[in-house]
């Protein structure tokens, strides 16, 4: 059984990127070995913060607790983040139409991101045919689609505008190609050499720091699709095309859904 092209990403011509595989088995080995080993001590440190700051008045002493517990939960985040890329829970796959799914998440999302910064949240298009549907699981499926969409709406990329379309891929009928458009400041070369590494420190460049664009393509591969990105080194914006398949590739296929 064939399956669609791999990751790309393209400066001037298309080209193919994908998490590194040796990183990749690193993070495996790590978080098989050292997340819950991290885990625990976390929970005693968050239990114990939790339980000073109900009893301290103090506001000095309180604000330290709260940056430690704040801090502590950052941590346990990150530590889930690597252990869901390590070894995700296999997709309950269901006939998902796009139109009912995507334009609630993406306004959730903006309203959620705007109280988080003074600076405008990029204005969103979308256009999203009534009639298109994938074979998904739900919240893989909205997880890939924020991850996209919370840095395409990023400030540092310097976009006023994303549009997010979907319609038959052309050249695969039993897929769906799901395009998410920014037109910032698009990537560097060594932005896009890092694009997919986990906790890559370039978040001045909107992209690429922690596990979301890592968690999208592992998400996207387990339904066996794949994401395309497009950008150049001008001013451009970045382009991301997601081609995601529908309920008529698993039944052609013999793959139950």
């Amino acid at each position: 059984m064939s399956s669609p092209k791999k990751n790309s990403i393209e400066s001037t011509k298309q080209k193919q990127i994908s998490p590194n595989l040796d990183h990749l088995h690193a993070l495996t080995e790590f978080a098989a070995a050292a997340g819950h080993e991290i885990n625990n001590p976390l929970a005693v440190i968050l239990g114990r913060s939790q339980l000073l700051l109900n009893r301290e008045k103090d506001k000095v002493k309180r604000q330290a607790l709260e940056t430690i517990a704040g801090q502590a939960l950052r941590i346990r985040d990150m530590i889930g983040d690597v252990m869901l890329f390590a070894d995700p829970p296999l997709p309950n796959r269901q006939t998902c139409n796009i139109s009912e799914v995507i334009p609630e998440l993406a306004d959730n999302l903006r309203k959620q991101l705007q109280k988080q910064t003074s600076t405008p949240i990029p204005k969103l298009i979308c256009e999203l045919p009534n009639e298109l549907e994938v074979s998904a699981d739900i919240e893989q499926f909205q997880a890939v689609i924020c991850e996209l969409l919370r840095n395409a709406f990023h400030p540092s990329t310097e976009s006023s505008q994303v549009s997010l379309t979907a319609q038959p891929a052309s050249d695969q009928n039993d897929f769906l190609e799901i395009d998410i458009t920014d037109n910032g400041r698009g990537l560097s070369p060594n932005e896009a050499k890092h694009l997919f590494d986990p906790f890559y420190s370039g978040r001045q460049a909107g992209r690429g720091l922690g596990f979301g664009l890592c968690k999208a393509w592992r998400f996207v591969t387990l339904h066996e699709g794949s994401i395309l990105l497009n950008h150049q080194d001008s001013k451009q914006g970045v382009s991301v095309k997601i081609l995601w398949p529908t309920p008529e590739y698993f039944s052609q296929n013999s793959i139950p859904q």
